[in-house]
């Protein structure tokens, strides 16, 4: 699977029901991964692959979840045409004014955002659909 592929799977599994400015959201996040240079995901390697793969951030590329069987996943779930224009579009460098710097996003599965997320590293932003979007503060350079 390319780069390119693995992304669109990404966007459509982790926001294919968030209209297209969800996906774009999500595909925000991880390139704003992809091409920071401090912190955490600066380790990583800088590549598409290696962020979507980092060890626990994705529920798409989990094979389980709470223990049980993941249905959900970019193994079987394949891209559709806008999921590939969404890719492109992130990777040609373009972004969501609203978004940021995004590192995160999360389903609250309630009306409200919590102000930090995963921790003080991230402070709300914007939401988009049913997802809360999270910039990095100050903290997250310590990461």
């Amino acid at each position: 699977m390319t780069d390119l592929e693995l992304l669109a799977r990404i966007i459509r599994c982790e926001a294919g029901g968030e209209g297209e400015n969800g996906m774009k959201g999500v595909a925000c996040v991880v390139m704003n991964r992809v091409h920071i240079s401090y912190g955490e995901y600066s380790r990583l390697g800088g590549t598409i692959r290696s962020v979507i793969y980092q060890k626990g951030q994705f529920d798409c590329v989990r094979e389980t979840v709470g223990g049980k069987p993941n249905a959900q996943t970019v193994y079987n779930m394949g891209a559709e045409p806008i999921h590939y224009d969404i890719a492109n579009w992130a990777i040609a460098g373009n972004r969501l004014p609203s978004l940021g710097y995004a590192l995160w996003y999360f389903n609250p599965y309630s009306p409200n955002c919590r102000p930090n997320f995963p921790s003080r590293v991230g402070e709300f932003v914007i939401r988009i659909g049913d997802h809360c979007f999270y910039n990095p503060t100050d903290a997250y350079a310590d990461t």
